[in-house]
């Protein structure tokens, strides 16, 4: 018996010798290296001066601050922030623990070594608020996303675990918690069916359904909400100005114009209520030449990507439209930069943030590519799909012009344009603050997850933008209809709407394994 265990300990010894040759003979594992990127400067005025496309009337193209402006305006810090539960999904005692948490911040460049830290610093910009309260509103103490009524107002959908993903609860000073809101997050967060998330896909947070809710329960002077549409959406320099009429509406009809746009749209500044925009997704991003369904801002480089994100987190209220300026509409903006009160992002945060987006990956198509998705393929083929959506990318990276707009000739040479036009209802690219004659050829990549097509989300699924009754005056669109519509046509395109019924199910099968 003494043998036989001598006989284990002397094996037992032995393997362990063993596992540790075997562990000196692999290779070390070496400490990832640091790696100093090459920050572009965001607000570089001569980029600038060439990243968007020039207006419908060019004379009113946006004139951007100086760069001085710009880079004395103060940085905004990010602050570490927490989830926001939905209604009886928040664990007990939540919001005292979050009083007594110290505010932190959260992003710090300096402890950034590796492509990886700068990636995932990266996402928490994506999630980071840049305005505390509600949408538009003045800061408020009031904890409004813990009622439920706040959810069935709005339609606002939480996650598999209770978590609504598109706010954050943010901790700037001990012992105050607010609700931070306007993240790039906010629009490019998706809640799925299941109540997974997607991060960078068409968003689905009732962006203007809860704007609509600010405007009736946040304000009380109509002139407020007045200012803050002017300042969002007015062009004084078109003859009539589309969005005029607002000035004079009362609260409730400027609600009202905003609840009509459904998720997955968005009325974003720079269009307006009346004319919103579909809600694009992130993935393969970088692989874009324009950004905005009007293509108005050219994709060249990750600094564009930077100066993209700088104009739509506050920048672009502050360009000149000929004698207009947005953010005037509630006041002149200070001389000294340094007392301009809604601050900006570092170009480290910028560089870290579009780091992230051009690595966001979409989640498995669930959709199989079985033999009917094969025949749809030929039909796509055939029907000479390729020619505007071409693979990889399932687009031609062109731009298409809108029916009564003239292309300049200079723009063959410096834009990459399809002059082909597809009759769709041209006016977010005639009557819009980001309007430029043009709708870029979307891709089709990734639309199994989406919920809004065309350019306006006029239709909820592929199989309505299939459906020939869709150009019909009697038609009631699927998605965004406009308030005080009924039925109206969605226009143009009209590839695809004269198929059998057996090709049209063939290929809707194909487009959904894309």
């Amino acid at each position: 018996m003494l043998r036989s265990k001598r006989k284990i300990s002397v094996l037992g010894l032995f393997i362990l010798m063993s596992f540790a040759a075997n562990l000196e003979a692999q290779p070390k594992q070496q400490p990832e290296a640091s790696w100093s990127p090459q920050i572009p400067k965001t607000w570089d005025e001569q980029a600038l001066a060439s990243l968007e496309l020039p207006l419908v009337e060019a004379e009113f193209s946006p004139r951007h601050i100086s760069a001085s402006y710009y880079d004395g305006i103060p940085v905004r810090p990010i602050y570490k922030s927490y989830p926001i539960y939905g209604p009886e999904k928040e664990p007990a005692g939540y919001i005292e623990w979050l009083k007594q948490q110290k505010p932190e911040t959260a992003f710090d460049a300096a402890k950034l070594k590796t492509k990886e830290d700068w990636i995932a610093a990266g996402e928490i910009v994506f999630d980071a608020p840049i305005v505390y309260g509600s949408l538009f509103i003045p800061a408020s103490d009031a904890l409004y996303v813990r009622d439920p009524a706040w959810y069935k107002i709005t339609g606002t959908p939480v996650t598999k675990d209770g978590v609504m993903p598109f706010y954050r609860y943010v901790i700037r000073e001990k012992g105050k918690v607010e609700i931070g809101v306007l993240s790039c997050g906010m629009c490019h967060t998706r809640v799925m069916p299941d109540g997974s998330i997607i991060k960078g896909a068409q968003g689905n947070f009732p962006f203007d359904r809860v704007m609509a809710n600010d405007y009736r329960t946040g304000i009380d002077d109509v002139n407020m909400a007045r200012m803050a549409e002017r300042t969002l959406y007015a062009t004084p320099w078109l003859k009539p100005d589309p969005h005029a009429r607002v000035a004079h509406m009362s609260k409730e009809e400027i609600a009202a114009l905003h609840e009509a746009v459904p998720p997955g749209v968005a009325a974003r500044h720079g269009t307006t209520p009346l004319l919103p925009a579909r809600i694009p997704d992130l993935f393969n991003i970088q692989d874009r030449k324009y950004f905005d369904a009007t293509g108005l801002v050219q994709h060249r480089d990750i600094g564009d990507l930077m100066r993209y994100a700088a104009l739509n987190q506050d920048g672009d209220f502050l360009a000149k439209h000929g004698d207009f300026m947005p953010q005037e509409a509630f006041g002149p903006i200070p001389n000294d930069p340094a007392k301009y009160e809604f601050g900006r992002y570092s170009d480290e945060q910028l560089y870290a943030l579009a780091l992230y987006v051009y690595s966001l990956q979409p989640p498995k198509n669930p959709n199989k590519f079985d033999e009917l998705a094969a025949r749809g393929q030929k039909i796509f083929s055939r029907e000479g799909c390729t020619g505007c959506h071409t693979p990889p990318l399932y687009s031609n990276n062109k731009l298409t012009p809108v029916a009564g707009f003239k292309i300049p000739p200079e723009h063959f040479k410096q834009y990459d344009i399809k002059d082909v036009c597809v009759n769709t209802n041209p006016d977010l690219a005639l009557k819009t603050r980001r309007g430029t004659g043009y709708y870029k050829v979307p891709s089709l990549r990734h639309l199994w997850a989406r919920s809004a097509f065309e350019h306006s989300g006029s239709v909820a699924a592929v199989e309505d933008w299939l459906d020939p009754d869709r150009t019909e005056a009697d038609y009631v669109p699927t998605g965004f209809v406009g308030h005080g519509v009924k039925t109206r046509a969605v226009e143009g395109h009209p590839f695809g709407l004269n198929l059998s019924e057996e090709d049209r199910k063939a290929l809707i099968a194909f487009l959904k394994t894309l």
